[in-house]
């Protein structure tokens, strides 16, 4: 045996039959998720105003895009250390030294006035150990749960991230308001430390792969294999490209578009904040869908088909009459985007194979999380050049492009029982 994840012999639904929703090892890493994720978004509210404080506007944006790269260029090195020192020591270390990370920053700005030199430090930090954590805290899931179940628990993720959203605003808007960055610091600090003993308490089952998790082969080599997997794969391939283009689709017109949107039609910050709740609302009723039903279907034709009515609302989005209507269509676009979503996820853990799921991840966090931000500056000019209504149409039909190659390549696909 090389470097891999400890063998236990916990129980599990796949052992106990139990449904993921009534399995408190399941339940505890949720806790633990919801907490980090909750951490996650108080850390870089507490950011922005240290960065607003302590320097000027190119400054301020210097802060907050400089933790972006270090996640971006080694998110694919993050799914390497994965697979092969396990997700679960991978997700514990990397919390753990998030934790430390924010305390130590919380602990300097206590005792001395914010410098951009700092924040931009602990930014950096903070994007290393994320590109780390996010490619093995999406690997954890089949060690913790049967195949079938994996869709419910996509959506029960998906429930503790809308609650994450929900209510790391106002904590981390009263931590900064009543003791300053430091405060806010502190609080996301805490709740990364509150996550550690819950992900302690959880146990992962033993997977057919693991003795291949942890190869000798070279770091490089594992991570080109890895690649190479996907390239290869009948199902991940095809859905790696669903996954990427329909997120490339929606991401530029739901952010940076929809704030232009509002600021045209003269709907204002709080026009925008029931349009970004009416999002919110919609994915959390597709998570919350996915968690309650557990197994989908034939994924591969729901992923595909519910991207193209999704589409066609966010083209709807940019010519409705009022506020009332653009929130309809940020529901919709919620509910079908974000069913497919749960859905894709769930299929992607079911078909790959344990020893791989790590770089899987990786690969899956990239195209979600790391590459879609690249078109924000891309969609403002196109914005200013031809304007909202073509920019969204546009973003509507790369999503759908998206969907049509699921509809040939995925309809067949389904996940593991």
């Amino acid at each position: 045996m090389t470097a891999t994840e400890p063998r236990t012999t916990a129980t599990t639904p796949a052992e106990a039959g139990k449904p993921a929703h009534r399995d408190g090892n399941v339940l505890r890493w949720l806790a633990a998720y919801t907490a980090s994720m909750i951490g996650d978004s108080v850390y870089f509210a507490a950011l922005s105003w240290a960065a607003a404080r302590s320097g000027d506007a190119t400054q301020t944006g210097l802060v907050l895009a400089v933790g972006a790269v270090p996640r971006a260029v080694l998110m694919l090195g993050g799914g390497v250390v994965a697979d092969r020192f396990g997700p679960r020591r991978v997700v514990i270390g990397s919390d753990a030294a998030r934790c430390v990370v924010i305390l130590a920053l919380a602990a300097a700005l206590w005792v001395s006035t914010p410098a951009v030199w700092l924040l931009v430090v602990a930014a950096l930090l903070f994007g290393v150990v994320d590109a780390l954590f996010l490619p093995a805290v999406g690997a954890l899931p089949p060690r913790l749960t049967a195949p079938g179940e994996l869709a419910r628990v996509q959506g029960m993720r998906g429930l503790a991230q809308r609650v994450a959203t929900v209510t790391a605003a106002p904590a981390g808007g009263a931590a900064v308001a009543l003791g300053g960055p430091a405060t806010g610091f502190a609080v996301a600090g805490a709740l990364f430390a509150l996550s550690l003993p819950l992900l302690l308490a959880v146990k992962v089952r033993e997977l057919p792969a693991d003795d291949r998790a942890g190869t000798t082969e070279s770091p490089r080599r594992q991570l080109l294999s890895g690649l190479r997997y996907v390239r290869g794969h009948k199902v991940l391939a095809p859905l790696m490209v669903v996954i990427a283009v329909t997120e490339m689709g929606f991401s530029g017109p739901g952010n940076v578009g929809m704030v232009l949107l509002a600021d045209e039609r003269g709907w204002g910050a709080g026009g925008m904040g029931w349009v970004v709740s009416g999002f919110g609302a919609g994915a959390g009723l597709a998570a919350l869908f996915v968690a309650v039903r557990g197994r989908v279907r034939r994924a591969g034709a729901v992923l595909s088909w519910t991207a193209l009515p999704g589409a066609a609302a966010l083209a709807a989005m940019a010519f409705v009459p009022s506020v009332a209507w653009a929130v309809l269509a940020a529901l919709l676009v919620g509910l079908l985007l974000g069913l497919g979503g749960a859905v894709g996820g769930a299929l992607v853990q079911t078909v790959t194979e344990p020893a791989y799921m790590g770089r899987v991840m990786s690969v899956a966090s990239l195209l979600t999380l790391g590459v879609p931000p690249l078109c924000y500056p891309l969609t403002g000019v196109a914005i200013g050049t031809w304007g909202v209504g073509p920019v969204f149409v546009a973003g509507a039909v790369v999503t759908g492009v998206g969907a049509l190659v699921g509809l040939r390549r995925l309809r067949g696909a389904e996940p593991a029982r």
